[in-house]
């Protein structure tokens, strides 16, 4: 949690610092990937959704 430039209380995900604890594919790779293949997949369908949306 944090304040905002404006005073209002903020969030974000622990996973987005340097506070948490590295998680199990980081790990794993050992730096050798910087994409998750999940992440890469979600990435295609949204590409693909924005695609579809400008044909229309």
């Amino acid at each position: 949690m944090y304040f905002d430039q404006r005073g209002r209380l903020r969030s974000m995900l622990a996973s987005w610092t340097s506070l948490a604890e590295q998680d199990l594919f980081a790990q794993t790779s050992a730096g050798r990937s910087w994409f998750r293949v999940d992440d890469l997949l979600r990435l295609c369908t949204l590409i693909g959704e924005i695609r579809g949306r400008k044909k229309q």
